[in-house]
């Protein structure tokens, strides 16, 4: 049951990543739009695109952490004990991130929107590094039981290194997404826009993989010994390939099906890393078992995951798919309650 629970984990940050992961890449490069007439048409999209399911994705969040909590306690505590202080940067981000995001597309003042819209942007570079380098944290194996906070919990090669492997990944989906919704919504003009900056940013994806070998292999030895032998190095390989094969779609034009190859490849990187941290969650010091909750509390988190599995997992692949047809309206002026006065634009 705790190996079960484990993977349900591993499979619910995978879905994060790729969904919230997607609304973070779409924020990074709202802040490489440039200035307010420049970045006006990328913007434009990006608001347009995001704003049926950008709560959405949060839940995927929610069920890390209940999870997480209910199913690993030992892990839990572990890890919101060491980490504290990225975990604490990285929700402040996510709230920013929220904040901005809502409130800049009512608001009608432009002083304002460019305040909005840097909180929406900079949270959406500052969130993804500070959970990746978490994540490189605890694969380091430097988050144990008893652990107490520290700089180089998270503050060294291997976090810094996940961090900005997060970013990218993120600036990769959320460009990809965006050439598809460029078309979606008649923006001609957006289309090799995004796709010039979905190729760089797989590009600086490669480059970071390739600076991560030596990284990784004296830092995280344990997970390097994972990926590199059995499923570990099965799903990387598959995730490359995945990753090639997106970058061939987006050179031939063919948005729809590099969005599912792109999810693809962050999935299934996120497996590896699973299967390469196994039977540990945190690598070498706590397992699985060692880590999991009580038995009956377990089979109660398995019967209620199943429920919400079935309850809320259909809602959430209707709103998606209603998403990518188009059927989702933005909210008007008079859902939002803007309206224009005689300071606008100023």
């Amino acid at each position: 049951m705790a190996e079960f629970i484990a993977w349900v984990l591993v499979a619910v940050i995978a879905a994060y990543a790729c969904t919230g992961g997607t609304d973070y890449g779409a924020g990074f490069w709202d802040l490489l739009a440039g200035g307010a007439e420049r970045g006006k048409r990328p913007r434009w999209l990006i608001d347009h695109a995001m704003a049926p399911v950008w709560e959405v994705n949060n839940v995927w969040l929610i069920f890390v952490l209940v999870v997480m909590w209910t199913g690993f306690p030992t892990m839990f505590q572990a890890v919101f004990s060491a980490m504290w202080l990225p975990l604490a940067l990285a929700a402040v981000g996510l709230v920013l991130r929220g904040a901005g995001f809502a409130l800049r597309k009512p608001t009608r003042r432009l002083a304002q929107q460019r305040v909005y819209g840097a909180m929406f942007a900079i949270s959406s570079l500052v969130t993804p590094f500070f959970l990746g380098a978490v994540l490189g944290g605890i694969a380091s194996g430097r988050v144990q039981v008893g652990t107490t906070a520290s700089a180089d919990a998270w503050a060294n090669g291997t976090s810094a290194l996940a961090g900005l492997l997060a970013v990218a990944a993120t600036a990769f989906l959320g460009a990809v997404f965006l050439c598809s919704d460029a078309l979606r919504f008649g923006a001609v003009d957006l289309v090799d826009y995004f796709r010039r900056r979905a190729l760089i940013a797989f590009t600086a994806v490669v480059v970071l993989a390739l600076i991560g070998l030596p990284v990784t292999h004296d830092d995280a030895r344990y997970v390097w010994n994972g990926l590199t032998r059995g499923l570990g190095l099965l799903l990387i390989v598959l995730a490359a390939v995945a990753g090639l094969v997106t970058v061939l779609l987006l050179w031939r034009r063919s948005f729809g099906w590099s969005r599912h190859t792109a999810v693809a490849s962050v999935a299934l990187t996120v497996g590896a890393w699973g299967f390469a941290q196994r039977p540990y969650v945190l690598p070498t010091s706590l397992t699985v078992a060692e880590a999991a909750g009580a038995s009956h509390t377990l089979r109660w988190l398995a019967i209620v995951t199943g429920i919400a599995i079935v309850l809320v997992g259909p809602a959430l692949v209707l709103v998606y798919r209603l998403d990518t047809m188009g059927e989702l309206e933005e909210l008007s002026d008079a859902d939002t309650g803007a309206a224009r006065t005689s300071g606008d634009n100023r």
